[in-house]
């Protein structure tokens, strides 16, 4: 990027002083313009995106320090670079002041030439950098979605193909069910870290969002407990469970609580040597004067433990401390530091302990209860088995529609599919159906503007569109209910999850 690139506004109500100062940047190449007052500044930079801002302190409306704070406040000029100058303000204070506010440097005048191109300069290189970083954090995101959609297009047909084929064959060899289960295995765990690779990036984007509801954290812990005993089980863990008999609420993302608790199960099951045990205890725990409480997920095993030095790092990014003996390095380093993430969006706290290497290691997590929160507790409401419905999936990769069209049949609804926009709206209109599952990537037209067009259509007016992609940020999940779907799935989509997309949309 050359100085012709960058734009200065000069800001000086000293009509000599601003000429001066403008002529020696244009000299040195800048494209500079001027502004003699702070309301003249603050437009200035509202209308031209300058990328430097030479901004003397004393001006005959607004200072310079409250026209650099409302710049910096601002979040369309807030990256606008600052470079604050004064004749009257000239004490060590009134430079830390400015600094303080956001200013990016500040200059003691009379300033020479040299001294102020040298500046500009060394400010524009910082702005270059860290634009360079920001498009290149743009392309790593982008890229992780893209990846993450080119992934999850293949898994799913193979989850869902051996799915069915569980559903066919129940009575399947050993053997037969063994490598079954592998595919599963394999299959989920790519899943888990492509979903993890994208929480990160959400997490440095600041975009992770909770959807709070009331929880009943024991039957959570239950059914999380349950998804992942059999990998642990595998490893010839004995898991124990202690949970409450009485509800336990607290104020959360189920979801992202069932990924907290899953994590730590993981990790232990991971750093802990085959046959070993593995405790989970979920609780309420009054506090010392029996107010304030917290409900309490305690993971607990015998594995390699954790060093002393070790203890305070663990959660970071892509720590890793050690692994088991019987294991290659693997996984990302990722569980434990979106644990902590997600915990400290809940407004809990989580801690490590061990008493040393050899000795395991215990993980504690501590929410706050419902009932300090003011949460309404919700009554349960038991759900029937849902009737066979009328079910139409699109997606131009044939095994993909095939595969979940096969398993939507064998939980005996009537299933059809369409592999283009064009073919899923004429099929949509000639036999109307209860609920379409639509891929966003289709080869004519994208799955958004396929369910727009079945929105405008009258006779579809009571069909449910469920969004059906390999994007799975939270930005996809809002456009794709603003486009006009019902209810947005991450691919692969199980036949768990398709059954509840099911039950919860009829």
């Amino acid at each position: 990027m050359t100085p012709d690139d960058d734009l200065i506004l000069n800001v000086d109500d000293t009509e000599a002083a601003r000429y001066a100062k403008t002529r020696i940047l244009r000299r040195a190449g800048f494209r500079v313009i001027e502004a003699a007052s702070g309301a003249e500044a603050l437009a200035q930079a509202t209308a031209h995106r300058p990328t430097l801002v030479l901004l003397d302190t004393k001006l005959p409306d607004i200072s310079g320090f409250d026209v650099c704070a409302q710049l910096k406040r601002d979040p369309h000029t807030a990256m606008v670079l600052v470079l604050q100058t004064s004749a009257s303000y000239l004490a060590k204070p009134d430079k830390v002041r400015a600094l303080d506010i956001g200013a990016d440097n500040y200059l003691f005048e009379p300033i020479e030439p040299e001294e102020l191109v040298a500046n500009v300069r060394a400010l524009l290189r910082l702005s270059h950098a860290e634009k360079a970083l920001r498009d290149m954090n743009r392309r790593k995101d982008e890229f992780l979605a893209i990846l993450a959609h080119e992934l999850r297009n293949p898994l799913g047909p193979i989850r869902n193909a051996v799915e069915l084929l569980r559903h066919l064959a129940p009575s399947a060899p050993p053997e037969v069910e063994n490598a079954r289960q592998m595919i599963v295995r394999q299959t989920d765990h790519m899943v888990r870290l492509v979903d993890d690779l994208l929480d990160v990036s959400r997490i440095s984007q600041g975009k992770i969002t909770l959807r709070l509801a009331p929880v009943e954290l024991g039957e959570l812990a239950r059914a999380t407990l349950d998804s992942t005993r059999a990998a642990l089980e595998r490893r010839r863990h004995t898991v124990t469970a202690s949970l409450p008999e009485d509800p336990l609420w607290v104020l959360g993302d189920g979801v992202r609580l069932a990924q907290i608790i899953g994590n730590l199960l993981n990790n232990a099951g991971k750093f802990t040597p085959p046959g070993g045990r593995i405790a989970l205890l979920v609780a309420r725990d009054a506090g010392p004067d029996g107010a304030d409480g917290a409900a309490v997920i305690r993971v607990t095993d015998n594995g390699i433990g954790i060093a002393p030095e070790q203890v305070d790092v663990i959660f970071q990014l892509f720590a890793q401390a050690g692994h088991a003996p019987d294991r290659v390095q693997d996984g990302l380093g990722i569980g434990l530091s979106l644990v902590r993430t997600m915990v400290d969006l809940h407004g809990g706290q989580v801690s490590a302990s061990s008493p040393g290497i050899g000795h395991g290691s215990t993980f504690e997590v501590r929410l706050p209860l419902g009932e300090t929160l003011g949460i309404a507790i919700p009554e349960s409401a038991p759900r029937g088995p849902g009737a066979a419905r009328r079910i139409l999936v699109v997606d131009d990769s044939t095994d993909a529609a095939e595969m979940v069209a096969s398993l939507l049949e064998f939980s005996g609804h009537r299933v059809s599919t369409a592999h283009s926009g064009a073919e899923a709206i004429a099929q949509a209109r000639a036999a109307p159906p209860d609920i379409v599952f639509l891929d966003i990537g289709l080869p004519d037209m994208s799955g958004m503007q396929a369910a727009s067009a079945m929105r405008r259509l009258p006779e579809l007016a009571g069909t449910r569109l469920v969004a059906l992609s390999g994007y799975g940020q939270d930005s996809d999940r809002e456009n794709a209910l603003a486009a006009g779907f019902d209810h947005h799935l991450t691919k692969p989509a199980t036949l768990e999850t398709l059954r509840a997309a099911i039950t919860e949309l009829t």
